[in-house]
């Protein structure tokens, strides 16, 4: 069993080329070939299917990426034990997140607790919810931040109840009102996120019997207030994503006041790295202050 091939197998596949790969890792293409070759020797099987695409997983390959993600999350881990022992914090945690939580909340929480562990270096990985579902599930982060409730066998720790709020053009008729009434919404042409990213929306509408005339759909959350501001339509967001923005919109309180539950999500926490068991400490402790 050989770790760096494991970790060059594992490059390879998440970037979908040997050339690539070569460039991240510092090594030459028929060394990373060279590579591949020999843990295919190894296991007796094909791993990877080449075109001039790229590359991507034979059915064998898919097989055996769970267990090697494992390997190598292990290995880390024993790193970090072993780091511990000596009075050295090190090693990497690698977060699945979304826009929101990227640039609100983590920067100011890595900051400091770099503070204490400057050796601990941070991954992010951006995506929507069920996205960072299945990062969690095939081991690809080491926990997530999502809206709960998630997958029944993760284990989560909730960290804060954040407002859902309409947002409207400037000049728009109810900018001015003290609430969106939820009978308008049916009538307004509606920019929803898209999907992976709309279960916090769509839970709010179904919640209230409402079908929106939907008219856009955008990946980005500030794809969707720009358009809002340009009068393209209207939308549902959470509070965290617009305020401390300087956007050209009016914020209105739904008509039935509506929360998502923003908080950590991963397999387990007894088994995660000692690295991760310390940020997520950290995270709770950081937002029971951010309460204050």
């Amino acid at each position: 069993m050989s770790i760096a091939k494991y970790e060059v197998f594992l490059k390879v596949v998440e970037l979908g080329s040997l050339t690539r790969a070569a460039e991240v890792l510092g090594f030459t293409q028929s060394g990373i070939s060279h590579t591949i070759a020999s843990l295919e020797q190894e296991f007796g099987f094909s791993l990877l299917i080449r075109s001039r695409s790229g590359v991507k997983l034979t059915v064998n390959g898919e097989q055996v990426m769970r267990p090697i993600r494992e390997i190598l999350k292990w290995n880390e881990q024993l790193g970090q034990q072993v780091a511990d022992i000596h009075g050295l914090e090190t090693g990497t945690i690698t977060i699945g997140t979304f826009t929101s939580v990227s640039v609100h909340w983590l920067p100011g929480m890595i900051k400091e607790f770099r503070k204490e562990y400057p050796y601990i270096e941070f991954k992010l990985m951006e995506g929507g919810y069920s996205e960072i579902e299945q990062w969690i599930d095939s081991g690809l982060v080491d926990f997530g931040f999502m809206s709960l409730p998630t997958r029944e066998h993760f284990e989560t720790f909730p960290l804060k109840q954040d407002r859902m709020l309409a947002i409207v053009a400037k000049d728009h008729p109810l900018s001015g009102a003290p609430y969106m009434p939820l009978a308008q919404i049916p009538y307004e042409d509606f920019i929803i996120p898209k999907a992976g990213s709309d279960y916090d929306v769509w839970r709010v509408l179904g919640k209230a019997g409402i079908k929106p005339s939907v008219k856009f759909s955008a990946g980005d959350d500030y794809a969707i207030i720009a358009m809002v501001e340009n009068g393209l339509g209207i939308s549902i967001l959470p509070e965290l994503v617009i305020t401390r923005q300087n956007h050209n919109v009016a914020m209105l309180e739904l008509e039935e006041r509506s929360f998502r539950s923003l908080g950590i999500a991963l397999a387990s926490m007894k088994d995660a790295s000692p690295a991760a068991q310390r940020f997520i400490r950290h995270v709770q402790a950081w937002m029971g202050r951010l309460a204050l």
